[in-house]
């Protein structure tokens, strides 16, 4: 069971057990409002003090921490093992902050007869724990989303040597200006939104045969 983020605390009261929304969002690296929607969701554990301020229990902040640490060491490759008869379905990763569009993509791929199994996250941070979960084969990833960003997602991934040969492309609102300023690195393909699907289908097929 979830808990409210109105709970009291069990007596004693010990304050360096918890920690601020803002002290919160600065070690998890995320906004403000992202903690504010974990909290309310029971992903983080709170209480409301009698002046209307959240204290965040430290245990559950420590636990999403270690959850993005063990996402990415899970990139390492793993130990040798015999080769197994290869299988046809291949894991395409699609990351976006709208719902509706995250099952428009699943929509349109499942209608592409290429075998896909298609996994879905909202957000960077979310991303990184179903690529450590799931290990797919390709990344479809929006720019703008709350918490972390695809800015912030695709260095991440490119910064750990399990995961910087990932295939990757991008489907974003914003201008190629904006885009390049921010700093993408220029070998992943950019599609603009509303989604080409005709053109990410050809660039899905090629990233794949890399993978």
């Amino acid at each position: 069971m979830k808990n409210s983020p109105d709970l009291q605390p069990a007596a004693p009261y010990n304050a360096a057990d918890f920690c601020s929304t803002k002290e919160a969002a600065a070690v998890l690296g995320v906004s403000h409002r992202t903690v504010q929607l974990w909290v309310e969701s029971g992903t983080l554990q709170a209480w409301r003090t009698a002046g209307g301020h959240r204290r965040i229990t430290l245990e559950s902040v420590n636990r999403l921490v270690e959850g993005r640490r063990v996402a990415i060491a899970a990139h390492a490759p793993p130990p040798a093992a015999p080769v197994a008869p290869a299988c046809s379905t291949r894991r395409v990763l699609v990351v976006d902050d709208d719902p509706l569009m995250l099952r428009l993509y699943e929509l349109e791929m499942a209608g592409w007869g290429m075998d896909l199994d298609v996994v879905k996250a909202n957000n960077g941070f979310e991303a990184l724990i179903r690529i450590g979960e799931e290990r797919p084969d390709l990344l479809v990833s929006d720019l703008n989303m709350p918490g972390m960003d695809g800015f912030r997602m695709i260095r991440t991934l490119r910064e750990d040597s399990g995961s910087a040969g990932m295939s990757m492309i991008v489907v974003s609102g914003l201008d190629r200006a904006t885009i390049k300023a921010m700093g993408l690195p220029a070998d992943i393909p950019v599609f603009p939104k509303p989604v080409p699907f005709g053109e990410l289908r050809a660039a899905v097929e090629h990233g794949l045969a890399r993978a």
